[in-house]
């Protein structure tokens, strides 16, 4: 650690050069992050390795696993780029053997995994760290803002419709693992909708109390997993909130829509815009005497946010955290919150039940079991790291 900060280089080694890892590998090759080296990979595919060699012609080092490229002594911390079910597994290693830790999204499949990997991150005064790149982007930043401030009131109802995850039946076909209980643990919820999931919770501070969640398991498409899902949620202070997502829309939507009793904040087509009471919905209920008045709202569009630094900003917050000190954006730790949100769904439709939170780990690691035993993809097989 000390010799890190000394050096001001941070050493990464990545676990898994699939889609998601040579991502990784392919920014902090290009010297965009400023203190950061990528000195080693490893994979447990022959092909990947290969290809690993022949793209960096030496200049990484290549293992064949996490332990061997962790003995090296070659690297200070490891992006957990592996298929979903490994990420806890992998950080648990990591962690214990020094290595600040950075881990794709979603933080694992159900949250007991994840549970015992934070408590590890917690033993072992690392830094941890999730790859939640929408929470650089300055649309959400300026969303949680405006809802931490109060500029909105007190939050009463979220809508996100998220259903432009588009995905065709060669997309499913081109992986064995892909959209299977076995292979990747889930679908739409556990595949594309991780960061949503993330931002719905980060964005407002809430989380919900019970959840009813109605999943489609295969509408449309050939799989065993959910691509369309419907869910409803409550809050402690009585709010509400809807969540649909799906992978077989087309034409596509992405809204949100976060209101409270002094307004309205509308996401869309990567603009913002508010709608602003010149007073509190319950004042001028209170005070009002005409039976079809409404409050003075004002429309406010909101300039233009920038772009996002997506996963830049994301290595380079990781990166300065751990020489200089500086807070994580997004803590490994709070992986488990949209994990909670995804789990919820998926329980609450197998039982044809509400679901309280937090609700029975244990119950809903039971059942996601019963699909693995049923999946086409055993997980005995080894799954390509991919994402």
């Amino acid at each position: 650690m000390n010799q890190v900060n000394q050096a001001k280089q941070l050493r990464y080694g990545i676990i898994g050069i699939g889609n998601m890892g040579s991502g990784h590998a392919g920014i902090l090759t290009s010297g965009t992050i400023k203190g950061a080296v990528l000195t080693a990979v490893c994979d447990e595919f022959e092909s990947k390795r290969q290809w690993a060699e022949e793209q960096y012609g030496g200049k990484v080092a290549v293992f064949e696993n996490a332990s061997a490229m962790i003995a090296s002594g070659l690297v200070d911390a490891v992006v957990v780029a592996t298929p979903h079910y490994d990420h806890p597994a992998e950080a648990i290693n990591a962690l214990g053997k020094g290595m600040h830790v950075l881990i794709e999204k979603p933080a694992g499949v159900y949250a007991k995994q994840v549970r015992e990997m934070n408590d590890a991150a917690a033993a072992s005064g690392r830094k941890f760290g999730i790859v939640y790149n929408q929470r650089m982007n300055p649309l959400y930043q300026k969303l949680r803002e405006l809802v931490a401030s109060g500029e909105i009131g007190e939050i009463r109802r979220i809508n996100w419709i998220i259903t432009n995850w588009y995905r065709t039946q060669a997309y499913y076909d081109s992986g064995t693992w892909r959209a299977t209980w076995g292979g990747e643990g889930g679908g739409v919820l556990i595949n594309q909708c991780p960061h949503n999931l993330d931002l719905w919770q980060w964005t407002t501070g809430m989380m919900p109390t019970r959840m009813r969640a109605f999943c489609q398991f295969g509408k449309n498409r050939d799989i065993e997993v959910e691509n369309d899902v419907t869910a409803y949620a409550e809050y402690a202070n009585g709010a509400t909130a809807v969540f649909i997502t799906s992978t077989s829309d087309a034409p596509g939507t992405n809204r949100l829509e976060v209101s409270g009793s002094r307004g309205k904040i509308v996401i869309e087509d990567d603009r913002m815009t508010m709608y602003r009471l010149r007073e509190d919905e319950a004042e001028f209920n209170a005070r009002n005497k005409a039976p079809f008045a409404s409050p003075e709202v004002w429309k406010i569009d909101l300039p233009a946010a920038g772009p996002s630094p997506e996963h830049v900003g994301i290595l380079q917050n990781f990166t300065d955290a751990v020489l200089h000190g500086a807070p994580l954006v997004a803590p490994g730790e709070e992986g488990i919150l949209g994990l909670t949100l995804s789990n919820a769904m998926h329980l609450s439709t197998w039982l044809d039940d509400w679901v309280d939170l937090p609700f029975d780990e244990a119950l809903h690691e039971a059942e996601l079991n019963k699909r693995i035993a049923t999946s086409k993809f055993k997980r005995a097989q080894p799954a390509e790291a991919k994402n």
